[in-house]
């Protein structure tokens, strides 16, 4: 199994991180690539922009909440926001089955659209490749985007400290527990909707308070768990939270509990997670609880000395676990 590329490797979680690591690193060479965030911050005659990359093969194309189109432009500029910077433009490129029903890409095009004004960033180059039957699974959407961020702005896990605490912007697991509730064969009746949504409007309200703002991602694949593992994989700290004060729709937990999933590891497409200053605190979450994007955020955690690089949970029964990266695929091409 060594010798091929499974389906884990794609869950962003502990075979991701393999084969980045023993297959993309030691071919691309690149001070910044090597920092691994979710997007390149460059500087280009002292101009700073922030570059990204993505590309998107969700199953089903069409589920509660969003779309294939939505949840192209979201992530994109999420991966941007958390870095700082404001998303100014994407590009966007489909890879397209034939016999795809012209009516559902219409209505993809236009979900990307819509999703691109709300964002208030433009589309200002495109391409579409068609392949035969069974070449690709009806369609996928390959994206790139580009920011301007601040001078002086620097989100980078190598900046959290011990003490920081840990912010996140609201409830975890939606999105996973969406594309679950309608992929043909394990659909089941639910309200739960995708927290697909720009994050860039929400990082507006918190950037007057960049100086107290270590680190911040936005917990996609792997969930929650993986990303505070790649913190302090990173930043050589150790992160405790705790799980009376994760936020977590009643009926997401349900699920999880019937069909045997950790919410922790469950993708979000609409949240962030902030490592700040103590001392900040109080004042970021005030803000953020401004936003409608932000309403729900609160402190889940901390940033401690020991155990080094280990994530680590206070359950409620007062006892602590181990929160390790994410190893198997609960669930393949969520985003």
């Amino acid at each position: 199994m060594e010798d091929y590329i499974l389906l884990g490797h794609g869950n962003g979680g502990k075979l991701t991180a393999e084969l980045i690591e023993t297959c993309f690193l030691p071919c691309f060479k690149d001070p910044v690539l090597n920092t691994l965030q979710d997007q390149a911050l460059l500087e280009i005659e002292n101009h700073r922009i922030a570059f990204t990359t993505d590309s998107f093969v969700v199953d089903p194309l069409f589920f509660p909440g969003g779309d294939i189109g939505k949840l192209a432009v979201c992530g994109t500029v999420n991966d941007l926001a958390v870095g700082g910077a404001v998303p100014r433009f994407l590009s966007v490129g489909f890879i397209i089955e034939e016999n795809f029903p012209l009516e559902d890409l219409k209505k993809i095009a236009r979900s990307f659209s819509r999703a691109a004004d709300t964002a208030q960033v433009r589309i200002v180059t495109a391409d579409t490749k068609v392949v035969e039957k069974g070449a690709c699974d009806k369609l996928f959407i390959n994206t790139s985007g580009i920011g301007t961020i601040n001078e002086g702005i620097d989100f980078g896990s190598h900046k959290v400290a011990e003490g920081d605490a840990i912010i996140l912007s609201g409830d975890i697991g939606d999105h996973g527990i969406a594309i679950l509730s309608s992929r043909k064969g394990i659909a089941f009746e639910t309200s739960v909707t995708s927290d697909c949504a720009p994050l860039n409007l929400l990082v507006h309200e918190m950037l007057p308070y960049a100086a107290s703002i270590h680190a911040m991602r936005d917990p996609t694949r792997g969930g929650l768990g993986t990303i505070l593992n790649e913190i302090v994989q990173q930043s050589g700290f150790g992160i405790t939270v705790y799980e009376d004060a994760l936020p977590l729709k009643e009926e997401v937990r349900g699920i999880c509990e019937l069909l045997g999933l950790d919410p922790l590891y469950l993708a979000n497409e609409g949240k962030l997670i902030a490592c700040v200053h103590p001392d900040g605190a109080k004042e970021l979450l005030s803000a953020m609880k401004k936003n409608p994007l932000g309403k729900d955020a609160c402190i889940i955690g901390h940033v401690t000395k020991e155990p080094p690089k280990k994530v680590v949970m206070e359950t409620r029964v007062g006892g602590s676990r181990f929160i390790d990266m994410l190893v198997a695929e609960d669930l393949p091409r969520i985003c």
